[in-house]
């Protein structure tokens, strides 16, 4: 079996969904499956850093200038609003580009399956249509909005342009049409399939978007325990992330640390709240870090926070999970199909004020009762291990290229290869 992986990037630098192509790729190749990679050359340097052995098997889309152009451009707009126009435009001409590429190795290499694992936005179009072969797309997650206490957040122009967009976005997918046409739609949760573009003719199946590699997040250290209680934030310093929430929170929490890990546009604003509440001794940007550097970090930590108001996935509490240490998030979004009460505590976002007094309580429960922090450790740890580990959802990614290659269309009958994913999946 010869398989394309297709994505805007692939990277370890770029955060979110661009490290998941990358890890397709890279457990696919030691799989010994014949893999290659179609991405934007701004990932060239990096990859060629990390798969230097692989760069025959990497196509790279050119940096063109309207790319260039449109990046400017959306420099200026608040993220989501920059998402839906300019982000847009520029990962469809990326699209265009990679189909015309993808067609001249459909025919040189015999390739038998495309998989384009992001955008992971179900709204977003997808070009990888009339290929002649069979195209898997996702696993998408999106479909979200903020919570209800807090949708006064965007300004009336950002909410207008959205709503404005998804009334066209069944057009835009109509002209574009590879999330119809593919032959398998992977989406995380219910939310994600009901925002997904209608007449859908393939499979719609359930996968969670994220994975995490359990030699990395191990509970296992050598490191010396910090002295104050610790907890770690990791994530873009973005205004969704809501880091002043706990800020705010350990401002309540005289004895705690917090390791801020991460840069962002956010990043004076939330050093001068944590003067501006006396606690900027305790709070540490310490800026961006490699996995194995913040997994040092969450191994010396009480556990996680995020509180993030718009949150599809959260791969980092998975990450923490792993490492055997406690979350704390909003109840909202991706966290929410992650975590419960055995491994984790979630805040109902009901308010602004509800969500700090609920962090900062759930931060002194977890230091005032270290038993019941390494309980709910040690249940995260078994339940990272036992559903999102990486080799799990190769072995599952597998079953499903292999029966869409055996069998481009199908119906009720098909049978899938790990005998876990297909045959017992919802249809849409």
């Amino acid at each position: 079996m010869r398989v394309c992986i297709v994505a805007e990037h692939a990277s370890t630098r770029f955060g979110g969904e661009a490290f998941l192509p990358l890890r397709y790729f890279s457990l696919l190749q030691a799989r010994g499956i014949e893999t290659w990679l179609i991405v934007h050359s701004r990932t060239r340097t990096e990859l060629a850093e990390l798969l230097p052995r692989d760069m025959d098997r990497i196509l790279f889309v050119p940096d063109l200038w309207i790319h260039r152009f449109l990046f400017r451009l959306s420099r200026h707009l608040p993220r989501r609003l920059s998402e839906a126009t300019f982000g847009l435009l520029n990962q469809i001409i990326t699209q265009l580009c990679q189909r015309s590429m993808l067609r001249r190795l459909i025919r040189k290499q015999e390739i038998d399956v495309v998989h384009q694992p992001i955008p992971i936005s179900p709204r977003f179009p997808s070009a990888l249509f009339g290929l002649g072969i069979s195209v898997v797309i996702g696993p998408l997650n999106g479909g979200m909005e903020y919570p209800a206490a807090f949708r006064g957040n965007e300004s009336w122009m950002s909410r207008a342009t959205i709503a404005f967009l998804k009334v066209f976005a069944d057009a835009g997918n109509s002209l574009l049409p590879g999330k119809k046409r593919a032959a398998v739609v992977l989406v995380a949760n219910e939310r994600t399939r009901n925002a997904l573009p209608k007449r859908i003719r393939g499979r719609v199946i359930e996968m969670n978007e994220n994975g995490i590699d359990i030699e990395t997040w191990h509970s296992e250290s050598g490191n010396a325990v910090r002295t104050a209680p610790l907890f770690v934030f990791v994530g873009r310093l973005v205004d969704w992330k809501a880091l002043d929430i706990a800020i705010r929170a350990l401002a309540q929490v005289p004895t705690a640390e917090l390791d801020v890990v991460g840069d962002g546009p956010m990043l004076e604003t939330w050093k001068s709240l944590a003067q501006e509440l006396g606690v900027s001794q305790h709070v540490h940007f310490v800026g961006r870090e490699t996995q194995p550097q913040y997994a040092v970090r969450l191994r010396q930590s009480v556990g996680l926070v995020l509180p993030s108001l718009y949150e599809s996935g959260g791969a980092v509490v998975l990450e923490a999970m792993a490492t055997a240490k406690p979350v704390i998030a909003t109840r909202w979004g991706g966290p929410v199909d992650y975590l419960d009460s055995s491994c984790g505590i979630l805040v109902d976002p009901q308010s602004y004020g509800a969500l700090v007094m609920g962090f900062a309580e759930a931060m002194q429960k977890l230091i005032d009762h270290p038993e019941l922090a390494k309980a709910m450790g040690e249940a995260g740890r078994k339940r990272a291990v036992r559903e999102f580990d990486w080799q799990r959802r190769i072995d599952r990614m597998i079953g499903i290229y292999g029966a869409v290659v055996n069998k481009p269309t199908f119906g009720h009958e098909l049978t899938c290869h790990c005998g876990a994913c297909l045959p017992h999946a919802a249809t849409k």
